[in-house]
Order: C-alpha cells, then sequence, then structure tokens
C-alpha cells in the first residue's frame, strides 16, 4: 500500500486541449510548445502531493532544468484534446528527473525528459527536499 501511494505522487495525468495560439498556420502545435506542456505537467503532479511549486519558493527552494530532451512522433493538432503523462522518473541527491509522454486517443506523440537541479536563493546547488522523495 505504501508503494502505491509513493507511485500515484510520481505520476500525473492531465489532458491539454490545443489552443490556436500555439499552432502554426497549418494548424500544428509549434515544437517549443511541447517543454512548455511538459513544465505544466511537472507543476500539476508537485501540486498534487504536499506542496505547491510557490511553496517551496516560498521556502527557499527553486528547481531549474538543466537538460530538456523532446522525442516528436507525429503532430499535435489544432483543438486536438491531449493526455500528458509526467513521471518522476529518479531522485538524486540535487536532482530530480521526469520523463513524460504525450497521447492523443492512446496514440503516442511525442515522449520528453526533463532534470531539475535544486537551487538555494543564492543559486547554488542544495539537497532535494525529503518531501519531495516520497
Amino acid at each position: 500500500m505504501k508503494d502505491e501511494k509513493a507511485r500515484e505522487k510520481r505520476t500525473g495525468q492531465m489532458r491539454i486541449r490545443v489552443r490556436y495560439s500555439e499552432c502554426d498556420p497549418m494548424g500544428v502545435a509549434h515544437h517549443t510548445t511541447y517543454p512548455v506542456w511538459f513544465e505544466m505537467g511537472r507543476t500539476e503532479l508537485l501540486r498534487a502531493s504536499d506542496r505547491s511549486y510557490r511553496e517551496y519558493e516560498a521556502a527557499g527552494v527553486f528547481l531549474a532544468v538543466v537538460a530538456l530532451e523532446v522525442s516528436y512522433k507525429k503532430p499535435a493538432l489544432y483543438d486536438d484534446l491531449l493526455e500528458l503523462e509526467s513521471v518522476v522518473s529518479k531522485i538524486g541527491h540535487v536532482k530530480i528527473t521526469h520523463e513524460y509522454a504525450l497521447r492523443r486517443n492512446g496514440e503516442l506523440l511525442a515522449t520528453g525528459k526533463t532534470t531539475l537541479a535544486c537551487l538555494d536563493r543564492d543559486g547554488k546547488l542544495c539537497p532535494v527536499p525529503d518531501s519531495l522523495r516520497v
């Protein structure tokens, strides 16, 4: 049971509707939009745990993206309803890695991965808080 709760906190699902402003003139979601969607997934995953990102920042804990990977499989189109799965895949001493899968009706459109470094108010590396290790 404890493992199931930990997994729930480390995996999140959300729906995203592709907006007109996110598309090129052909109605295809621009490649720069995917990292924004990944950030939305990370933020909502964190919000679903014990504290929001805003609360961590107020406490002096900042998470900076230090690596980003996106693999595009098929295009997302204007007004598509997408499902984004965000997973905490690794937690190190000062870094957290998330992996993403973006789907439309079960069809995989893109995958991604981000690595975030934990920083203090001075921008120096600091240990990932225990509350994020669940």
